[in-house]
């Protein structure tokens, strides 16, 4: 389980127990508003609050009744080999319960819970109940090399079929010589439905190579060492290098394809490692500063008892070595690539957030964005990291985000609506287009991995709220004159007037700025008839949401702030007025097809 829990408490009576669980699991307290007195974070919903957390791929220990969390997680529900563990633990401490993730670290929990308590684990799955084990879930540093086959496997158990343990009797289950053989092995083995293989990662696997090298060289490189050495893939804990290597594809894809971090360190890390060297090289130092990668990564990652069990071996643009541990590696050291996760939160409520965001944000150390923006995430927030920027600050905010990431941190750089619609999006990735001389990044912060997910923008937020505005073409413009030049602003008015596009307004106005909507309007109703419908959307998604419509003709700049979004539509936009109230929409066309217009 790579993600700590978190301990849900709804009532009094359970927050003792509540904080006992969490001081065993090193988690956080969530509490129930007006409930509950004590907690790292609080919230309004029990079901809602749940849904966000399994969403977010957080396992869940709650102290509370079982349908509570059933009835929140149930809409979720699609593949088990992906959900969170959900684990229900009865208020008065008398029992545990993994309701979900048995095979994903919920038995495991709930046991170690139950035990902590002096409570009953009502564990329910059936290779636990029968034998004590999960055949899919080995111990950390054991890597189970068919895991299609356990399903079956645990089924012939079960049915009696006894047991052969070949090499680490990794589970301490009795060797009865039967049909299924659990065999754990550096080596690759042929295996089958009764016929397990288990890898210990004890190796470190040290990589070099030339920029921008073929991941397919690479790849060949380290499949035929570790065929010729009798190394299973699985056996690899991780794949490592120079930190100046962070950012290179064939790595990376290297580490994805083995399933395995990828870790990187400085060269006086590695040059640390000189005196354990095969294969020092005085031109290696003369380039990067350590006078061997893949060798020296090897063995940083492997630790100090470790040794070299294939030197380097070099291709054209490529180098592998591999260093063994005494131990299956557990603990990665050096540090990782770094990653920023642009994260669009939407208008803020968590039900227009996508369960890619709130995931990005479990897993992210530290948060960093306008401090509303941050506090709209709610209870995901508590416990980590944050750093919070004022508006007007975003260069600032964006540097700072990629900065740390580039000290190997996973950061979320926290943002509402979509990302990639006038915000922060299209900054980082200028920052990082920039040279040195431009008051670009540092070469570090260059090299992490930047990653962007999708949001519900205020133009989607305010079409939906009004009916489907959208329905044909439209646009959206900004009226923010800060970054962008007056005249073009203007320009773009009358080329979206003429083309009769919906027309979306962003920023329209501010303290300062109170014109540009006026001078707007007034450029449509040369081209749109004065009845043309408008719709102003404020606060979208939160609790002071606020929808009105008006005439284009009637549209009044006093009525409109820096957390409204105008829509206005084009000549063919409609107002129907509905038993829920009016509703604004525009037509495609279909009518005209259906009375055969249209080709």
């Amino acid at each position: 389980m790579a993600v700590t829990p978190v301990v849900l408490c709804l009532n009094r009576s359970g927050e003792d127990l509540a904080h006992r669980v969490a001081t065993l699991l090193g988690a956080q307290v969530h509490g129930r508003e007006s409930r509950v007195e004590r907690a790292d974070a609080f919230f309004p919903n029990a079901l809602d609050h749940a849904r966000m957390l399994f969403a977010a791929g957080t396992p869940i220990v709650g102290v509370c009744a079982a349908g509570i969390l059933i009835r929140a997680v149930a809409p979720l529900l699609a593949d088990k080999t992906t959900e969170p563990p959900v684990v229900s633990v009865a208020d008065d401490g008398s029992v545990v319960v993994p309701l979900l993730g048995g095979h994903r670290g919920a038995n495991r929990l709930a046991s170690r819970i139950a035990e902590e308590i002096g409570a009953t684990a009502a564990v329910t799955t059936a290779g636990d109940v029968s034998l004590g084990v999960a055949l899919d879930e080995p111990p950390l540093g054991y890597r189970l090399a068919n895991p299609e086959d356990a399903k079956e496997a645990m089924a012939a158990l079960l049915s009696g079929a006894g047991v052969t343990i070949t090499g680490e009797n990794i589970f301490d289950i009795e060797d009865t010589g039967g049909a299924v053989e659990l065999i754990v092995t550096e080596a690759p083995v042929h295996t089958g439905p009764t016929r397990l293989a288990y890898h210990p990662q004890r190796f470190a696997l040290g990589v070099g190579c030339a920029r921008g090298a073929d991941p397919d060289e690479l790849w060949q490189n380290v499949a035929a060492q570790l065929d010729a050495a009798k190394i299973a893939p699985g056996a690899i804990a991780c794949v490592t290098s120079l930190d100046l290597k962070a950012d290179e594809p064939a790595m990376n894809t290297l580490a994805a394809r083995l399933n395995v971090p990828f870790r990187v360190f400085t060269a006086a890390e590695l040059e640390a490692e000189t005196a354990r060297l095969a294969n020092p090289s005085d031109v290696v130092f003369a380039e990067v500063g350590c006078h061997g990668v893949s060798e020296g990564a090897a063995l940083a990652a492997a630790g100090p008892d470790a040794e070299l069990v294939v030197e380097k071996v070099k291709t054209a643009n490529t180098t592998c070595a591999v260093a063994r541990a005494p131990k299956p590696i557990t603990e990665m050291r050096g540090r990782s690539r770094g990653k920023l996760s642009i994260v669009s939160i939407g208008p803020g409520q968590h039900t227009w957030r996508t369960p890619e965001a709130s995931h990005l944000l479990q897993d992210a150390e530290e948060l960093v964005g306008y401090g509303l923006y941050i506090d709209l995430i709610g209870p995901l927030a508590a416990g980590k990291t944050r750093s919070d920027f004022p508006l007007g600050g975003e260069e600032d905010r964006c540097r700072y985000a990629l900065e740390q990431a580039g000290k190997g941190k996973n950061v979320a750089l926290v943002c509402s609506g979509d990302a990639g619609i006038y915000a922060m999006g299209a900054l980082v990735y200028e920052l990082l287009d920039r040279s040195a001389d431009q008051k670009g990044v540092s070469d570090a912060a260059r090299r992490v991995q930047v990653v962007s997910t999708p949001g519900v923008s205020a133009l989607q937020g305010a079409a939906a709220r009004a009916g489907a505005p959208l329905g044909h073409d439209f646009c959206a413009i900004s009226l923010s004159d800060l970054l962008t030049h007056r005249e073009d602003i203007v320009k773009r008015l009358h080329a979206a007037a003429e083309g009769d596009f919906v027309i979306a307004f962003y920023n329209p106005v501010s303290k300062k700025r109170r014109t540009l909507l006026a001078e707007a309007r007034d450029i449509l109703l040369k081209h749109r008839p004065a009845d043309t419908p408008v719709m102003l959307a404020s606060n979208l998604g939160r609790p002071t949401e606020h929808i009105r419509y008006r005439r284009l003709d009637e549209l009044q700049v006093d009525e409109v702030d820096m957390l409204t979004v105008v829509l206005v539509g084009s000549s063919n936009s409609r107002l129907a007025q509905l038993g829920e109230g009016p509703r604004m929409f525009t037509p495609r066309g279909y009518a005209r097809r259906i009375d055969g217009d249209l080709s």
